[in-house]
């Protein structure tokens, strides 16, 4: 018999014994040094792509990292969510990690919490199941929006909003005229703290100007949209002064310091948009003669 498969066999087992103690030390019984021990050892474990896989496929041990993850703030708990927030990129957890959502959605808005459920909600159904589950709460989409009125808002609220705008009930969610929502998004166009928020929420609102029963809307006084997609992709060019009257105000006369978006994928993003609500804004010329 070949000396290989009796060694790959020996690994594998070795590592189910151990991932087998890792789940018996993240369970309450072990006490809390051992748990955090193996909450950061978990963590580890899911900085690589094996380890994911290893992990996601072990729903007993998500469930023991999910308790401590929902429980109280301790360096236990932030080990488990880094470790789940890693993990959660796996199909193979999405659904012990959705059985979980109610509690999950209780730790909305912190950052490690949005990034875990941005990973998720990258697949539809769960998106839908996240978008439920904050109806049912009663809440919508308001403990996304709030944390944009903050100085620094957690860097994967954008690929959140931008995930669960892919569905029409998460765009309207945001286009809720009577709640401000997608005005709240607006400055973030040109955000420098946070490359993954930026794409994010300029991901939210090209998908938002998919919907074109409100590209008039969209383009008037009460959201102004079309100035917050043009700013990013301005640079410091001088026109002559009639070519300068022409254009929306925010544009004219930028500073010689003005730079241009330089992420390609976001760039592409603005043009889509703009290129989405560019049919009723030649509609609104030709009406106007402007």
């Amino acid at each position: 018999m070949s000396e290989a498969p009796v060694m790959a066999a020996e690994e594998e087992a070795s590592v189910v014994a151990a991932l087998a103690e890792l789940q018996a030390l993240l369970a309450p019984a072990a006490g809390a040094a051992a748990r955090e021990g193996a909450a950061a050892a978990a963590r580890a474990l899911s900085g690589s792509a094996a380890g994911q896989r290893l992990l996601a496929a072990r729903p007993a041990a998500l469930a023991a990292l999910l308790e401590l993850a929902v429980g109280p703030g301790s360096a236990a708990a932030r080990h488990a969510m880094d470790c789940l927030v890693n993990v959660s990129a796996e199909p193979a957890a999405r659904e012990p990690l959705l059985a979980a959502l109610p509690a999950l959605l209780a730790l909305l808005p912190a950052g490690p919490a949005c990034g875990l459920l941005a990973n998720l909600c990258r697949e539809g159904g769960a998106a839908r199941r996240l978008l439920g589950g904050l109806r049912e709460r009663g809440l919508g989409l308001a403990p996304l929006l709030q944390p944009l009125g903050e100085p620094r808002p957690p860097a994967q609220l954008g690929p959140l909003l931008c995930n669960l705008s892919r569905l029409p009930e998460g765009r309207r969610g945001l286009l809720d005229r009577s709640r401000c929502s997608v005005q709240r998004l607006l400055p973030f166009t040109q955000y420098k703290d946070s490359i993954v928020h930026r794409r994010g929420i300029v991901g939210a609102l090209r998908n938002c100007c998919f919907e074109a029963e409100d590209h008039e809307w969209l383009l008037s006084e009460e959201v102004d949209i079309l100035p917050f997609l043009l700013l990013p992709l301005a640079g410091p060019e001088e026109f002559p002064e009639d070519e300068m009257e022409r254009l929306p105000v925010d544009l004219q006369y930028l500073p010689q310091d003005k730079q241009r978006e330089e992420e390609p994928d976001i760039r592409k993003m603005l043009l889509e948009a703009i290129m989405l609500v560019n049919g009723v804004l030649g509609c609104m010329r030709s009406v106007t003669g402007g």
